[in-house]
């Protein structure tokens, strides 16, 4: 169960719709062996930011995943996300993804209770 919240300077949106974003990330993301369909993706735009004390624009991608995946299909996970976001965006200059895991035993739901 996945939950990408990507967070990118407003100036995306100029290029590509915030639907067709979160479409794409989601198509990718559930083509990896163990990312089923429960992906959640979401996006936050940001109008004012700094990124190493300029205003380029960028996208980071903060990925939270249940914890148990393999390392390989972490890097498939990363490699793929990157490679679309940088077909579809090859003009924006910061471009990244950091994965975290969270505990099986602590992750807890509505639908658990």
């Amino acid at each position: 169960m996945p939950h990408l919240i990507v967070e990118c300077s407003e100036n995306v949106f100029k290029k590509h719709d915030p639907d067709k974003i979160i479409q794409s990330i989601y198509n990718t993301v559930t083509t990896v062996d163990s990312f089923e369909n429960n992906v959640m993706v979401r996006i936050i735009p940001y109008k004012y930011y700094t990124t190493l004390g300029v205003k380029d624009d960028f996208i980071y991608i903060f990925a939270n995943i249940l914890e148990g995946r393999t390392l390989d299909n972490k890097k498939t996970f990363s490699k793929n996300v990157i490679a679309l976001l940088k077909e579809m965006f090859p003009d924006v200059p910061k471009i990244s993804i950091n994965i975290r895991e969270f505990e099986r035993a602590t992750f807890v739901n509505n639908s658990m209770l």
